[in-house]
């Protein structure tokens, strides 16, 4: 993990060798064009010097000859030695170009030191004329090496012209490329400094987005931070923190869902508890089936009018008996062939019953009295109010994981509107004509048993009847549970 002072420490560490680099190429530039500059200025303060030189030697001879002292002689002979320095220092300056004419130079100051050695010695001989002679001779010179080193000045001027363009070209040009080099290190350095801020606030900017959809409530979405340094870390923390929130709120959620089934369960067993202190037969049943058995005991012989009463008792029992835990779907099976045979009672050729059941399905374990509210459902919708009556449908089929009930009517259907209320448990007209235990009650304790919503589908439209079809998964919930759902 790169820390955030690393990364400081890193830009400070570049910004100081970009500059230092800079500073060395600068430095070694200048230095260079002064050597060269210093170069050519030596040539000319050399030659100058020899100039410089003879007048002084020539001074120091005059002297000599106006006061001839130990103390003139000595500085007459400094004066020679100091111009023999000069004569050998101007012949380093030699090159192609002035190779003659330097020779000539150095001859002449060689010409000058003898003349004036010869005055010299004229002098203290008492030759005062070839004395005066040598004297003049040595002034002479002495002008002829002030004009040479005119001319050696003016050769060297002409031989160093081109350098010396050159090097101002090379100067303005190196002007110009460090101003170039400036803006262009500048330009890096900006873009080095943007990514090296962005490394650092992007981050943070990330984990604060994170933290204000923390604080709206949105802990679903995961905490991303792309970096390497401490602010991963930080994000990491935040991360957790996220997941074990989320995880309390899902907890919670669990518990309410739990508490919600759990008083669903409780009101739904009220309920019935109720309902079966109130009777759960229904008054006008009961009226309608007696009406019937009284007409059959007229029509017919006590025979058909005994069974007709053995089925209404078995319906009876099953009602009182079988609401409190959970049967097959053989029992229920029984119960509905039990009802059939009332109903048919009642409604003779108007009510027709077909079934196709698989009697492999019918150890699957479901709510008692389910499939004879949607039966009597069907028969109050759809057979009752035609005069010609209707036909009932009961599929049972194995499809695996799951058996599929079917019940289907041909009655005049319902609007998607009344299919999706009954769906959403509303309270429907006219339900529990027999038993009391109304759709709503049927589909409640449907999905309170198997623990989902999906177990019950209604198909209907206007004109085309009506389909129920449940979806019973062959895997039981746990018991506790099973009998809460059978109460309600």
């Amino acid at each position: 993990m790169i820390g955030i002072q690393r990364k400081i420490w890193t830009l400070t560490a570049v910004v100081m060798f970009i500059m230092a680099v800079i500073w060395i190429t600068l430095t070694y530039y200048n230095q260079k064009t002064q050597e060269q500059y210093n170069d050519i200025l030596q040539r000319y303060l050399r030659m100058n010097e020899v100039t410089t030189a003879s007048q002084q030697l020539i001074t120091s001879l005059n002297n000599y000859r106006l006061t001839p002292t130990e103390g003139n002689l000595s500085s007459l002979r400094s004066r020679e030695h100091q111009l023999k320095n000069v004569q050998w220092s101007v012949g380093m300056l030699r090159n192609e170009q002035n190779d003659f004419a330097l020779t000539s130079y150095m001859n002449l100051v060689d010409s000058l030191i003898e003349a004036t050695d010869r005055s010299v010695m004229f002098h203290s001989e008492k030759e005062t004329e070839d004395s005066v002679n040598a004297f003049a001779e040595a002034t002479r010179i002495s002008r002829y090496i002030s004009e040479m080193t005119l001319t050696l000045l003016d050769k060297d001027i002409h031989t160093y012209e081109q350098s010396y363009r050159q090097m101002i070209k090379q100067s303005n040009e190196f002007k110009q490329l460090g101003v170039l080099i400036l803006l262009t290190i500048t330009f890096i350095l900006l873009l080095f400094t943007y990514w090296f801020s962005l490394s650092i606030t992007h981050p943070i900017q990330q984990l604060t987005q994170a933290a204000q959809e923390l604080a709206k409530g949105r802990f679903d979405l995961q905490v991303k931070v792309n970096s390497t340094d401490e602010i991963s870390f930080l994000a990491r923390m935040f991360e957790h923190m996220r997941i074990n929130i989320n995880n309390l709120i899902l907890e919670i959620q669990q518990n309410a869902q739990l508490e919600s089934e759990l008083q669903r369960s409780k009101l739904l067993l009220k309920e019935s508890q109720l309902r079966s202190l109130q009777s759960q037969i229904n008054p006008h049943f009961l009226f309608n089936i007696l009406d019937t058995l009284s007409k059959k005991a007229f029509l017919e012989g006590a025979e058909e009018t005994s069974d007709l009463l053995v089925s209404v008792a078995g319906l009876l029992r099953y009602n009182l008996k079988r609401l409190d835990r959970s049967v097959t779907l053989y029992n229920e099976v029984s119960v509905i062939q039990q009802y059939m045979e009332i109903q048919k009672a009642r409604f003779t050729d108007r009510l027709q019953l077909e079934t196709d059941i698989d009697d492999s399905c019918l150890h699957v374990p479901i709510p008692g009295l389910t499939l004879q509210p949607i039966i009597e459902n069907a028969i109050i919708h759809a057979v009752e109010p035609d005069e010609h009556g209707g036909t009932i449908r009961v599929s049972i089929q194995d499809l695996g994981e799951q058996v599929r009930v079917e019940i289907a009517d041909d009655g005049p259907g319902m609007s998607q509107e009344k299919v999706q209320q009954i769906l959403d448990e509303y309270p429907v007209e006219n339900e529990g004509h027999s038993t009391g235990i109304g759709f709503s009650n049927v589909i409640q304790r449907l999905r309170l048993f198997y623990g989902t919503d999906d177990v019950i589908e209604i198909k209907s439209s206007p004109g085309k009847g009506t389909t129920v079809i449940l979806n019973l998964p062959k895997k039981g919930r746990n018991t506790a549970h099973d009998e809460a759902a059978n109460r309600g």
